[in-house]
């Protein structure tokens, strides 16, 4: 920590850190922006589907009268319903509800998002929630990270040829998805009853061929070696990880893989389990945390509610939770070189929390103590007005 600070922004980058008044004498032409509480890096969430129609209400009333995940999804609801309201709407429409979401998240502190697709299942379908993203990205001031998710449920009119699908996926989806770099990654839902480990590789080698990063789903509900899988084949993050195995935390622990949790569907869900974090940092494993925003399970904007979960229901110290949101959420997008970090030569992407301690960005449950955003050294998000930066900036 470091009080009476500044950060001097050139640009879109980071040029220096350091004491208030040196840095103020060294750049006296400098236009200046005030900012009253904590300065952090600007939040990164790893892992978000925020591409989707309507919330799906039906699945929280029918949990709340004790149906489980997987029972609703036998019974049409969970990601198929998702998937039957994608496939009818318009981009149009998706693209002004992921644009209001991602201004949410935003305003919430995310300055980098992961989007996942997913809620398409069908070639058109994915690729139309890919260019929403595309577009999305864009207009908005938040730097967008696409993810191809067609591996994230077997849809209907596949559900007895599953390898035919797993096919479609492997040589019509990606090959596509990679020719128009509408993704930068590939990501596959590897659970009992999903996608088997032997599926999910094959998919992630396909997507490897075709210069795709991967990244899985794993271990959510029934461990079933997807951390395994996910070092085994280079994996920037594996996700979940409620269920993930002693050896999975041990191959987390010596590999490059993230350890993604996601602490706020495990609360949207009643699940009374908590990932074993405590288990993954103290064998070595980077650990990141993210929303996992989606209309099912985690209708979730806010990284600092998800941190505070992290301390609360995770075990994380507040720096490990601090860290999780930050810089190791980057190393999971594959970005840890650019951005959570404030740090010369890094993305200019800060937010100011009006808040007297650091460790109140991972305590408070419910307001948003976000006061500003920056992203790219611009001013994106001032609630009490504008704040004009210049090409030389201190915060």
């Amino acid at each position: 920590m470091l009080r009476d600070a500044a950060v001097v922004v050139e640009g879109t980058r980071i040029a220096a850190v350091g004491a208030y008044r040196e840095l103020r004498a060294a750049h006296p032409g400098a236009e200046l922006a005030e900012v009253h509480g904590v300065l952090y890096p600007g939040f990164v969430d790893c892992h978000t589907h925020a591409v989707f129609g309507a919330p799906r209400l039906d699945d929280h009333e029918r949990r709340a009268l004790g149906e489980d995940y997987k029972a609703i999804a036998a019974q049409g609801g969970g990601i198929l319903q998702s998937v039957a309201d994608v496939r009818a709407r318009p981009p149009a429409e998706l693209v002004t509800l992921t644009r209001e979401r991602v201004a949410t998240l935003l305003a919430h502190g995310s300055t980098t998002i992961e989007v996942k697709s997913g809620y398409g299942l069908e070639l058109e379908a994915e690729l139309k929630q890919l260019r929403v993203i595309r577009e999305v990205a864009a207009s908005v001031p938040a730097t967008l990270v696409p993810t191809f998710l067609g591996a994230h449920e077997v849809p209907p009119e596949f559900r007895n040829r599953r390898a035919d699908y797993v096919r479609l996926v492997c040589e019509e989806m990606i090959p596509v998805v990679a020719r128009e770099r509408l993704a930068v990654a590939c990501d596959v839902f590897c659970e009992p009853g999903v996608f088997s480990v032997a599926e999910a590789r094959t998919v992630l080698t396909a997507a490897r061929r075709h210069g795709l990063a991967v990244k899985l789903h794993a271990d959510e509900l029934d461990g079933s070696g997807g951390a395994e899988l996910a070092v085994e084949v280079g994996a920037v993050s594996a996700d979940h990880l409620v269920a993930v195995s002693d050896a999975g935390v041990r191959a987390l622990a010596h590999g490059g893989t993230v350890a993604v949790l996601l602490p706020a569907t495990l609360v949207f869900l009643g699940r009374r389990r908590p990932a074993p974090a405590r288990r993954l940092v103290e064998q070595g494993a980077a650990v990141a945390l993210a929303t996992d925003f989606n209309p099912g399970s985690s209708p979730t904007v806010s990284l600092p509610l998800v941190a505070a979960l992290g301390v609360s229901q995770l075990g994380l110290r507040h720096t490990e939770a601090l860290t999780a949101i930050t810089v190791n959420a980057a190393a999971a997008l594959g970005l840890a070189g650019e951005r959570g970090q404030i740090a010369v030569g890094f993305a200019a992407d800060l937010v100011a929390c009006d808040v007297s301690d650091w460790r109140e960005v991972a305590y408070w449950l419910g307001p948003n103590r976000v006061s500003a955003v920056w992203t790219a050294g611009s001013a994106c998000f001032v609630p009490r007005g504008p704040i004009s930066l210049g090409p030389h900036v201190e915060a």
